[in-house]
Order: C-alpha cells, then structure tokens, then sequence
C-alpha cells in the first residue's frame, strides 16, 4: 500500500510539475513568436544579398522575382567600399558610436547614482520620469524642438547671439558644429534609458553592504566607489558588449531626420545607414542595401563575440555567455 501510494503521490507531483512548466512556457510563446515571425523568419531575405533583384512585369510577386533574378555573387557589397564617401561615412559611424558608448557609460552610471543619493521619493522619481520621457519620442519630433533652437530665421540660439551684438550662425550649413550637437541630442534622448537600468541595479544592491562600510569610516565616495560600482560591473559589462555589437551601425533617425538632409551637412552627418538609404533611392538597387544590412550585423556578431571573450578574461561572472 505504502509504494501504491508513494507512486501516486509522485505522478501527481510530476502532472502538476508538467502543468506549472506549460503555464510558463506559454508566457513566453508571445515573444517567442514575435520574434520568429519579425526576426528569424525575414532572415531568409538574405539571399538578396548575393542577386541583382528585379521586378518581372508577367508575375511581379516577391518569390518569382527572387527566383528569376541574377546571381551577383559579393558585387553588392562592393559600393560600400569602391566611392569617396567610403571612408567618411566609416569613419563618422565609428567615431559616433566609440564616442557616444564612453560617454553614454559615464554619465548614465554617475546620473543613476545621483538619482538613488536623492533622500525624497516624489523628487528623485519626478527626475526619473523627466529624464526617461525623451526615450519614448522620435527623431522626427525631437528634430523640431532642435529647429526651434537652431533655425536660422527664428532660432532661439541667433536670436539670443543677435541680442547680444554677436553674428548669427547658419547651423544648418555649418558642419564643424555638428558633432557637438548628435552627441547631445544622442545623449538628451537616450541617457534616461541607460540610467534607468543601471539605477534599478543599484537598488538590488544589498543595503547591509553600505551599512558595514559606514561602520568601517567610509564615506559617500568610498561607498561609491568601493561597494556601488563594484556591484554594478555585471550590468556595465553586459550593456557594454551590447553596445559595442551595435559600432558598425547608426541611429538613422538622428542622422538623417534632425540635420534635416542638409547636404552641406553630409561630412559630419553622413555615416552608413544614410548612405546605404541614399543610395537605394537613388538605384533603386534593393540588393546592395540588403548587403549593407548584411554587413553591418556580420561586423556587429563579430564584434560581440570579441567583445564577449574580453570581458570573459577579466571576469567570467560579468559575460554574456
């Protein structure tokens, strides 16, 4: 009798084991097929890479078109490499983004800390929330609230010059300035996100970490240094390698929507997502954008497994995999 009811106990801990595992897979099967329907399955597209896609006028349906067109072999990828643009747009996209992944480390981490030193509740999360709501706007309506700063007509900016007796600047014609002004918007759009991140990390940090160091004679900045940011070297080092998955590419919504096009912009503004739109409009070429996109993720998983392996050295528990 004692085994009977042993193994019946057992099946229903297993049947109730087996439910509890369906109820949270289920959970996951919405993301799961978002991402196969939006992510994996469009994957197949990478064919167009390597044809000289075109459009048959008898039966213009994707499939006859795709199975029609050329072989190329790696001629799409050549006009990222054979015009005089080449070179600035490769050098624009990397220096951005080395430029803005070390600043966007910076200042979000030293945001998030001053954020979780603010003793009121209604004032820290009134800056959290002011700080996050640019994330959730686009290019094309922060473009706008850049205009109204730098239009040369009725800019806040000239107009503020003007006033006092200095010479209006044309923004919109002056590439020297433009650095300044995508590192600045980069950072008023994306910052909160990051801060947010790093902020929700340092409230997991366990308080009695804090409480031994005081009693120790540390101060706030040896608490900081010494229990903040070594708890929060797992959440730099995973963003990090993130980041720098995503060097070889471009926030085409800044580039291209907040300079307004502006073609005496082009040697500060140009980097490779503009470059491949431009050039697909103007060939109508879809094989060689497809080859751009191609790259341009070919160079990012490269970069995230060295990037990976790096931080695996230093430290194992801070890595991706």
């Amino acid at each position: 009798m004692s085994a009977t009811v042993q193994t019946k106990k057992k099946e229903k801990m297993l049947s109730s084991a087996g439910i509890k595992t369906i109820l949270l897979t289920s959970m996951v099967l919405p993301g799961a097929i978002w991402f196969f329907l939006l992510r994996y399955l469009p994957m197949a597209g990478i064919i167009l890479a390597f044809k000289n896609y075109k459009v048959y006028t008898k039966d213009p349906t994707f499939w006859n078109n795709l199975i029609h067109s050329k072989w190329v072999g790696l001629k799409n990828f050549k006009f990222l490499f054979s015009t005089s643009d080449s070179w600035l747009y490769i050098r624009n996209t990397l220096a951005y983004n080395v430029l803005w992944i070390i600043l966007g480390l910076v200042v979000a981490v030293a945001f998030a800390i001053i954020l979780n030193e603010i003793t009121q509740k209604f004032v820290a999360k009134t800056y959290q929330t002011l700080m996050f709501f640019p994330y959730f706007l686009s290019w094309v309506v922060a473009s706008y609230f850049v205009l109204a700063f730098l239009d040369p007509t009725r800019g806040l900016l000239d107009h503020y010059l003007t006033s006092h007796g200095m010479a209006a600047v044309d923004w919109y014609n002056e590439p020297k300035y433009w650095p300044w002004i995508l590192t600045i918007c980069n950072l008023w759009k994306n910052i909160g996100y990051s801060t947010i991140l790093y902020l929700a990390a340092i409230t997991g940090i366990d308080t009695t970490q804090y409480e031994a160091a005081s009693i120790d004679g540390a101060g706030k900045w040896q608490q900081i240094w010494n229990v903040t940011l070594p708890n929060l070297r797992p959440m730099i080092c995973i963003l990090l390698i993130m980041n720098v998955g995503k060097i070889f590419n471009s926030d085409f919504g800044l580039f291209y929507t907040v300079p307004l096009n502006s073609g005496s912009l082009f040697s500060a503004t140009q980097v490779i997502d503009t470059y491949i739109y431009r050039v697909m409009t103007a060939t109508n070429n879809i094989g060689m954008s497809t080859a751009g996109g191609l790259l341009q993720n070919l160079i990012g998983f490269i970069c995230i497994m060295i990037a990976n392996k790096v931080v695996t050295r230093i430290d194992e528990d801070s890595s991706l995999f």
